[in-house]
């Protein structure tokens, strides 16, 4: 089954042309402060980690956890080994934080620990790592305030070398509970001979209540399966029901075991040595591709077979295999694309592009049956792109009258990354590549939890703006949702040289940013305003304005932890836990 390419469909009225920029807003935002008892549990990196991966997985951990089931509930480990849980409800009367589970010390720790993780697999269950190596599945009963039950682990296994918990979910199939987990690991690779010397490996494991009816509940591993990869993922999860998986990372990722058991890699494609006649001919502009097919003599248009959707075409005669079949690179309008016999002996496809611009490498994909042409207008361009190349001046520069470029000018958000990140849809049976999404220069800026019964949604960088995805696996032909927008913040973060955490409120009513130590910038989406404005240069009157507002908090210890909820924002340290209060709802 191969991959078939998608592209992210930006839906424009989400879009504001006209925005212009933030106001500093002096609004003050109240903060409250809870004193912790005992210091957050940070595990900070070994000599031994010091590649830029185990700095993205480990060094910029979120300590602190939010509770999607639960509005302002939020969770950390301490030193002790004990998961404390804070509800808010109210600002001014802020409790302790109280002990839900507590770990039990390993004799068998290893020296190569990492920090521990949580994640909420339910409403009524979480998953738990120590980070020595053991996976804790916990049931919770139901969370929230006035909840003071101590959790109960009914599943406690040793999962190999340490990790950290990426994404869970919880399911019932056939009366069958079930829990899907995510790792995350950095292993020794021994094959790695020219880079790090370390490999990513995902392992999406699968535990289910293997107990008959009337018996008491036993859960146990069910399913195991390890993706490899060479880059720690932007984007992990599960969707729901297991039904599928998605990964978006710098580097692809694919299958290499399932139970322990190896799973052989495809071979290589066979070098080509014969070139047969190509069966068709065909070229393109930024705006349309023209496909020409070669046909029997003497066809009529009632013995052609053709069918053409959004991603796939079908073309040939009655009574023979299709000439052209397959997933096309990109997405076409069928509306806007025909086709007509020319000659009584070939036949001519338009197709409209959907995305304009973007020139296509190759029709249909992994069909090397064709050929392309280069249009005289395209070859001419191509000419004078590489005309400096072929000069009679030995020391030729075209550019000599041009000043030179001062990179010290470029700012962050003028670089692209060296290697093409992509958003991949995974089949849950197989784990092969169904969806594949090229990221380009779309920089991926935050994860968030909108709806807790679907996947968390991910935040790319658009030109300037910052947008939502929300992924929709059960709607194939558009599985990546535009649900929101945050002007200009895809430029703003990058200005932000000390940013360690981004993230943003589930209703989306504001983002916002915290640096390493202290600071936390907040964006407020535009809001009508309570005066009358008007735009100077313009003349035109001003009708909504978007705030920018900053806290500061009375601590000189780095952010260790940091998210957002509609009303309020958290922020850890190792010795405190400071509330903001940002929205009054």
């Amino acid at each position: 089954m191969a991959a078939s390419n998608y592209s992210l469909k930006v839906k424009r009225e989400l879009l504001d042309p006209n925005f212009e920029s933030y106001r500093l807003s002096l609004d003050p935002i109240p903060i409250y402060t809870v004193e912790l008892d005992a210091a957050v549990e940070e595990v900070k990196l070994k000599d031994s980690q010091y590649t830029l991966d185990h700095v993205r997985a480990f060094g910029m951990y979120n300590y602190l956890h939010l509770d999607p089931w639960y509005e302002d509930s939020v969770f950390f480990v301490d030193c002790k080994g004990r998961i404390l849980s804070l509800t808010v409800t109210l600002d001014t009367a802020l409790g302790k934080p109280k002990e839900v589970y507590r770990m039990n010390p390993d004799a068998s720790q290893c020296e190569d620990r990492l920090c521990a993780s949580l994640s909420f697999t339910s409403a009524t269950w979480a998953a738990f790592s120590d980070g020595f190596g053991r996976l804790f599945l916990l049931r919770t009963s139901k969370r929230g305030e006035g909840s003071h039950i101590k959790w109960e682990p009914l599943f406690n296994e040793a999962m190999g070398e340490p990790f950290t918990i990426l994404h869970s979910l919880s399911h019932v199939q056939a009366g069958v509970h079930t829990m899907e987990v995510l790792l995350l690991r950095i292993q020794k690779d021994s094959e790695e001979t020219k880079g790090s010397g370390y490999s990513v490996s995902l392992e999406w494991i699968t535990v289910s209540n293997t107990a008959g009816q009337g018996q008491e509940k036993k859960y146990e591993v069910s399913k195991r399966r390890v993706l490899m990869g060479k880059s720690v993922p932007h984007y992990a999860a599960v969707e729901p029901q297991g039904k599928g998986l998605m990964v978006a990372s710098e580097k692809p990722f694919v299958l290499t075991h399932v139970d322990g058991q190896p799973v052989e890699q495809p071979a290589s494609e066979p070098m080509e040595v014969e070139t047969a006649d190509p069966i068709y001919f065909w070229q393109q502009t930024a705006e349309d591709v023209t496909v020409s097919v070669r046909m029997p003599e003497g066809i009529t248009k009632d013995e052609v077979r053709f069918r053409l959707t959004a991603d796939t075409v079908s073309l040939g005669v009655q009574g023979f295999a299709a000439l052209l079949k397959g997933n096309l690179h990109a997405p076409v309008e069928p509306e806007a694309s025909a086709w007509i016999i020319k000659d009584d002996k070939s036949l001519e496809l338009t197709l409209q592009k959907r995305s304009e611009g973007p020139m296509w490498p190759e029709l249909v994909m992994g069909d090397r049956r064709g050929e392309y042409v280069v249009s005289e207008e395209q070859a001419a361009l191509i000419h004078d792109r590489l005309t400096h190349l072929t000069s009679e001046d030995l020391n030729a520069n075209i550019d000599k009258d041009k000043p030179p470029c001062n990179s010290q000018e470029l700012e962050d958000c003028d670089g692209f990354p060296e290697d093409s990140s992509s958003l991949t849809h995974f089949d849950g049976e197989s784990l092969k590549p169904t969806q594949v999404v090229n990221l380009g220069s779309h920089q991926f800026l935050f994860t968030v939890d909108v709806n807790p019964s679907e996947m968390p949604c991910l935040c790319l960088r658009h030109d300037v703006d910052a947008l939502v995805w929300q992924p929709r696996p059960d709607q194939p032909s558009d599985m990546w949702e535009h649900v929101a927008t945050f002007n200009a913040l895809g430029y703003v973060q990058a200005s932000k040289r000390d940013k360690k955490f981004a993230t943003c409120a589930p209703n989306f009513s504001y983002a916002t940013l915290a640096e390493c130590l202290r600071r936390a910038f907040i964006y407020r989406q535009p809001s009508p305003v309570d005066t009358v404005l008007f735009n100077r240069k313009q003349g035109r009157q001003v009708e909504q304005v978007a705030k920018q507002q900053v806290a500061s908090l009375d601590s000189i210890e780095p952010i260790l932890g940091f998210r957002a909820t509609n009303e309020r924002l958290f922020i850890l340290t190792s010795n405190n836990l400071f509330v903001l209060k940002v929205n009054n709802n």
